[in-house]
């Protein structure tokens, strides 16, 4: 792999502006002379910078200085003025998540790691360990190859392909965080009474801060999609350096049926395995391929699962009382640190009937899937890779130990996942499998009211045994109807 970045991996401070679109108050750093924000002697005004450029009174500079505010670094200002720029800036389209805060933050985590752009040669290798990996699986299951394109991607090319996905996932809850958030800040506006008022932090002196209500929403709105967004960015580029392949989550991220790797990160697993490179590459390439098969060939279990994350997320309730608090201690001006505040606030840890019910949904079909493909890519590679059993076994480890799935799922939608279920579906896929045969096995996904449900992984064998009964029932009508027809042209 080439140790040259990507020229279209650009992170967050990479992106050039040209003043327009800025909330108002705020200045392009490419601004210079004795404008908003510059002292008479040329030097950048911190004080300026800070309350968005043009003449402070001189009392209010005055009381700033002696704070000593007027001290601050004009670059570590200007670096703040950003973050609340890129806060605050966006949402007004009616999205819930700021997805410019969360590519950035996500491609600024990246880049943090290092990333490498894929060379030529290694796109090469990834298409030639796909083309092998897809041989064998055209072997053991009925179900066809994936028509989309192989792809070797960098970490950063992960996240851009994946963040639609991503946004999709987290919009319900990130609905739910901006309407919490301003519902708890007129609350707090609203119970100020008549009488003297007390001085928040952040409004003007003299200003009654129930003349901000109207003005409440539309800013909440904006600051929590920016929150929203930058930890969606965080999660998102914090797998994106763990995770080896486009749906090794167990969700169908990439558009178009493509089948990706991460060579970086795939050259990460194989490290301290003691197990030739090419084989972990291989065996993960199978799993990979035969995920995308899945979701290839059975159409409506993506959307299944996507719609179980979003049920969920859509029902979340949200600790007010703890969201009220946290914004009673933090300046509204500072999003940075309302974040912060806010985000061990959020969720009330009791989930709703809805949410229990999408949860046990989401857990089976993820158990199903990813039990199928431990299945599946374990008749593929074995008569091939003599370590294809210590590789399974590898992967369950990194499942169990809490993977880059659960992590990402816990800190958007705190939704924890229970890996002990795979192992219940892997031996129900295999149980199907030993019983009637990897068609038998494959034909369990014709359609969902045919596929196993939460209390089969208890009972497997007896999922089995519906299962080959209606497989013989449907056979015999077959037969019966053949013949029937066979006398009717006799």
């Amino acid at each position: 792999m080439s140790d040259e970045k990507n020229p279209g991996d650009r992170g967050a401070g990479d992106n050039e502006t040209d003043g327009q679109n800025q909330p108002m108050g705020f200045r392009g750093s490419g601004d210079q002379g004795s404008g908003a924000g510059a002292s008479p002697g040329g030097a950048e005004d911190p004080l300026g910078a800070l309350f968005g450029g043009g003449e402070l009174p001189p009392e209010l500079r005055q009381q700033l200085e002696a704070m000593g505010l007027g001290q601050i670094d004009p670059a570590m200002m200007q670096m703040v003025q950003a973050q609340v720029q890129a806060m605050m800036s966006g949402g007004d389209d009616g999205s819930a998540v700021n997805m410019g805060v969360a590519t950035d933050a996500a491609r600024r985590a990246v880049a943090e790691t290092g990333d490498q752009s894929i060379a030529d040669s290694t796109q090469r290798d990834v298409e030639q360990v796909v083309q092998v990996a897809n041989l064998w699986l055209d072997q053991v299951t009925d179900l066809a190859p994936p028509e989309g394109r192989v792809r070797a991607l960098s970490r950063a090319e992960w996240v851009e392909q994946s963040m639609p996905v991503w946004q999709t996932l987290t919009e319900p809850v990130a609905a739910g965080v901006a309407a919490a958030m301003t519902g708890a800040m007129q609350d707090q506006l609203r119970e100020l009474g008549d009488g003297e008022l007390p001085q928040l932090p952040g409004i003007p002196q003299g200003m009654d801060p129930r003349a901000l209500l109207g003005q409440i929403e539309p800013m909440m709105r904006r600051m929590s999609a920016g929150m929203f967004g930058a930890q969606v960015g965080q999660a998102v580029g914090g797998l994106a350096t763990e995770t080896v392949s486009g749906t090794e989550v167990g969700l169908p991220l990439l558009p178009g049926e493509t089948v990706a790797l991460v060579p970086a990160n795939v050259a990460a697993f194989a490290e301290g395995l003691q197990i030739d490179p090419g084989e972990v590459h291989l065996y993960l390439a199978v799993r990979e391929a035969a995920r995308v098969r899945l979701f290839a060939a059975v159409p409506w279990l993506g959307p299944q699962l996507l719609t179980a994350v979003q049920d969920y997320a859509r029902d979340i309730r949200f600790d007010t009382e703890g969201i009220e608090a946290a914004l009673r201690t933090v300046d509204p001006n500072d999003p940075q640190a309302m974040q912060e505040a806010v985000s061990g606030s959020l969720f009330s840890p009791e989930p709703s009937e809805a949410q229990r019910a999408a949860l046990t949904r989401l857990e089976t079909y993820l158990a199903l899937v990813e039990g199928w493909v431990d299945t599946v890519a374990g008749r593929a590679s074995e008569p091939h890779l003599p370590n294809a059993q210590s590789l399974a076994e590898a992967v369950r480890r990194r499942r169990a130990t809490g993977g880059p799935a659960e992590k990402v799922f816990a800190s958007l939608v705190g939704l924890e996942l229970r890996p002990r279920r795979l192992r219940d579906a892997a031996n129900l896929w295999a149980a199907l499998e030993a019983e009637a045969g990897a068609s038998a096995r494959d034909r369990a996904w014709d359609h969902p009211d045919l596929a196993p449900r939460a209390a089969d992984l208890d009972d497997p064998l007896g999922f089995v045994e519906r299962a080959t009964r209606a497989d013989t029932d449907d056979s015999s009508m077959d037969e019966e109807l053949e013949r029937l027809l066979n006398d009717e042209e006799s």
